[in-house]
């Protein structure tokens, strides 16, 4: 059964993306390349300069290709720290728009970094340990400064996931800060909650340390769950 109503009409810049994202999947254009001149895109599509300028700009939003002043685009090397910060306008919208989203966001932290903590238990070189305690005494030092605060509590965080040993891992931890920042906060404004922090911490680092992976994914899901009731309660006390 065919369906009704009109068919969209393309725009010319979009026949503009296609033609260069088959070069690009083809292997033609390489990660890393730069296109040819504008002149020489008009001739080879038959197109004038404002089809292939809105195809580049389109390009260029969605991280596909980098255009700087004076020179000729770029085919972007990805990397999953570019291609999660893509999507960091839309989160943030979202989370803004519509709240309930964070409460999703909080559940889908738990289950991806308990798992994280659980491989880190795992894969843990005493280096590695190192680091983590490192991490905690930075933070222990920005006691007295919410921002730096929360970068190093940040920076413990996707250390943990940087130790899991998948590359994707540390950049959606950040990317889950850094579209919920506003979460965070009020929670490390609360009486004692930064002192806190720094216990759980250590407790992780000590389960990781272990390599115990029950251990390390309860310390991180207790963490993480103390956090989100406290931010509960805050939310409650500041509406009543």
């Amino acid at each position: 059964m065919q369906s009704t109503g009109p068919i969209q009409k393309r725009k010319l810049y979009q026949d503009v993306v296609d033609r260069l994202m088959q070069r690009i999947q083809s292997g033609e254009i390489q990660p890393g390349d730069q296109l040819p001149p504008e002149r020489e895109l008009m001739d080879q599509f038959g197109v004038g300069r404002p089809a292939v300028r809105e195809a580049l700009q389109s390009m260029e939003r969605s991280g596909i290709l980098e255009i700087s002043h004076g020179e000729r685009a770029r085919v972007v090397v990805p990397t999953a720290d570019g291609l999660i910060r893509q999507m960091a306008s839309g989160a943030r919208h979202l989370l803004n728009t519509q709240p309930d989203t964070l409460e999703h966001l909080k559940q889908a932290r738990i289950f991806l970094e308990a798992g994280m903590a659980r491989l880190a238990a795992q894969n843990a070189t005493q280096q590695d340990v190192g680091l983590l305690r490192q991490r905690i005494e930075e933070q222990r030092a920005s006691l007295s400064t919410l921002e730096q605060f929360l970068v190093c509590d940040m920076a413990f965080h996707r250390e943990v996931a940087r130790i899991s040993g998948n590359p994707i891992f540390p950049a959606i931890v950040e990317a889950i800060f850094r579209w919920s920042s506003d979460y965070y906060e009020p929670l490390v404004r609360a009486p004692g909650a930064e002192r806190v922090t720094l216990v759980e911490h250590a407790l992780l680092v000590d389960a990781i340390e272990a390599h115990d992976g029950d251990a390390a994914e309860a310390a991180l899901r207790a963490h993480l769950t103390r956090s989100n009731e406290l931010y509960t309660r805050i939310e409650q006390e500041r509406k009543a």
